[in-house]
This record gives C-alpha cells, structure tokens and sequence, in this order.
C-alpha cells in the first residue's frame, strides 16, 4: 500500500481565473518520470472553481474521463453535442475515443469542487461517448470496461466499515471524512494505491465519502 497525502499533490491551475488545480499524478509542467501512473488510472485531479470560471474549449483523446462532484454543480459541453449540468451524487464519464474537445464550467453562484480522474483504455482510437448516471447508490458499481475498470462509491456513517474490492490494482481517494484503511488513517485528498488487495477494510471514523477504483 502506497499512501499518498493531499499536500503531496501537485499544484496547478490559475488562481487569478478562479481555478486550483491538484494533481496527485505527473501532469503538464509538473513531470516526474516516477509517478505517470497506476494501473489504469494516469490522473486524479481535484478541481476548485470559483463562480463563473471554467475551461475554455480544450481536446481529449484516448482517455476516459471519469468525473465526480463534491460540492457545486459542473457544466459540460462537448463537440460531439452533448451538454449537461453534473452534480452531487453524480459520475460523468467522457469517453474521448479518438478525439473529442470540450467545455467544463462552474455556471452557477456556488464554489464548484469536482474530482476528476483519467484512465488510460485497453485499445485507442474509436468513438466519443459520453453520459451521466444521477444519484449512483452505494450499491451500484459503475463499470468502465474500456480500461478494464470499476468505480465504487462507498458513504459510510461513523464507525462503519466497508470491504476494499480484491483486485491486482486498487486506487483509493478520501472525498470527505477520516479513515482507517489497514494501519493507515487518511484524510480528505489523501489517496492509497494498493496492489493485489485482498480481506482489506476501510472504517469510518467520522462520516466519510470514498472513491475505490478495482482494476484488472
């Protein structure tokens, strides 16, 4: 188990445009040949915006863009046609396939915060897809076989427990809430990258919000 904490994350994003940026891997200026990856996961990015600030028009390609909101409401565009408002509660995915450029803005009144994460697909090219699941439950994993992936979101009351999945790779990120996962207590923006998990536990010890990626 490799425990990385939020202040550890790479700093990024333009704070005079009302955008933060925190990265957890290698990304744009900030290369380090030693952390491009895990698994199929090559970003974890968490995303502040303030009112009115965005990413203007910007392409993607051969990544799968998984998106979760804390807090806020996302607004998204995209040159394939699809355009929605993502909130609490809800995964976004863009497939970006062989090309795809889009929008992402916080259009509301509110701080916008998002977790965003890219994973690398088992083949490139093909076509952009996009959708968004509302209110996923707990029980409801969310499947990505394009990196040969899955997405679980555990909401745990205080004290509560939840298995980690037994897979090769697991990547664990904190949204909100502390945690004990093995010896290791994790707090909001810490992340834990275990390999060949098996009978792992997290426990609650607040109420806490967790992002488990199970990887092949």
């Amino acid at each position: 188990m490799d425990v990385r904490r939020a202040d550890e994350r790479y700093r990024g994003g333009d704070p005079a445009a009302g955008i933060e940026s925190l990265h957890a891997f290698s990304f744009g200026p900030h290369y380090d040949p030693d952390n491009l990856r895990f698994g199929a996961v090559i970003a974890c990015n968490e995303e502040h915006l303030a009112p009115g600030a965005g990413f203007d028009e910007h392409p993607h390609s051969h990544t799968e863009i998984v998106t979760w909101v804390v807090e806020g409401e996302l607004t998204h565009r995209d040159t394939a046609g699809h355009e929605s408002v993502v909130g609490p509660g809800d995964v976004q995915r863009l497939s970006s396939a062989g090309g795809v450029r889009h929008i992402e803005r916080n259009d509301g009144d509110t701080p916008l915060l998002f977790v965003q994460m890219w994973l690398a697909p088992l083949e490139p090219g093909g076509d952009p897809a996009y959708e968004v699941v509302h209110g996923i439950a707990d029980s409801t994993p969310y499947a990505v076989p394009e990196a040969a992936a899955i997405l679980h979101v555990r909401r745990l009351a205080p004290g509560e427990r939840t298995a980690v999945p037994d897979a090769p790779f697991v990547y664990a990120h904190v949204v909100r809430g502390e945690v004990l996962l093995d010896s290791w207590v994790l707090s909001p923006g810490d992340a834990a990258r275990i390999t060949d998990a098996k009978d792992l536990e997290a426990v609650a010890r607040d109420g806490a919000e967790l992002l488990f990626w199970e990887m092949a």
